[in-house]
């Protein structure tokens, strides 16, 4: 582990802070940190910046309450920038937007697919219950019809997985991965959940693959 003191601050006494989403790896922000306000986030488990512009500390969130919870900060090789992943409470721009990086100067930005968006689309029509959408359906219907959805592409994908018949697989197993979604949003069981209890596993994998080349 670094010390604060290994960190090399630039002639103003500041540190660039690239803030990462823990959660969908996403660019949010550029910010400063000096030792103070790295101490204070250190402490808070909060992120807090230098404001360069107003010369005084700045906790993200204190007045419009998108904090941003620090789950771990990594220095990179040169020790003069920090990699500070967060779980966010809000939009992370000031301007309302996700992310502070929304002004294209090369090529197109294009949003990648992600688990959470769709999974939060479909949060969104569970409490909305919009008419016309096949979620809404699926969500007025209740439990078992979520579950005999499960079930029916289940046996899908086994059939398409059967005849080794990739695209068809691939088709199936897209839309076993939907009712599982919604399976989970009926259930409350987030992405995050599942998430943990898969590198839960992995890390007992690699202890057991790791004990075994040690006898």
């Amino acid at each position: 582990m670094l010390e604060i003191e290994q960190l090399k601050f630039d002639e103003k006494g500041l540190i660039p802070a690239i803030v990462v989403d823990d959660q969908t790896d996403k660019v949010l922000t550029l910010a400063y940190m000096n030792r103070e306000s790295l101490a204070v986030s250190l402490e808070k488990g909060l992120t807090c910046f230098w404001s360069r512009s107003r010369q005084e500390l700045w906790l993200k969130g204190e007045t419009s309450g998108h904090y941003q919870h620090i789950v771990s900060i990594t220095a990179d090789c040169d020790c003069d920038a920090l990699e500070v992943r967060v779980k966010k409470d809000g939009p992370a721009c000031h301007l309302g937007t996700d992310s502070c990086f929304t002004n294209p100067v090369l090529g197109e930005k294009k949003e990648k697919f992600r688990l959470e968006g769709l999974y939060q689309l479909l949060e969104g029509r569970k409490k909305d219950l919009p008419e016309g959408s096949y979620t809404t359906y699926l969500f007025q219907k209740g439990l078992d019809k979520i579950l005999k959805k499960v079930g029916e592409e289940s046996t899908e994908v086994i059939i398409a997985g059967k005849a080794r018949d990739k695209a068809e697989t691939v088709y199936e197993i897209a839309d076993l991965a939907y009712h599982v979604l919604v399976l989970m949003v009926e259930l409350g069981i987030s992405v995050e959940d599942i998430r943990e209890e898969l590198a839960s596993r992995h890390v007992i994998d690699h202890k057991v693959k790791q004990e075994k080349m040690t006898k």
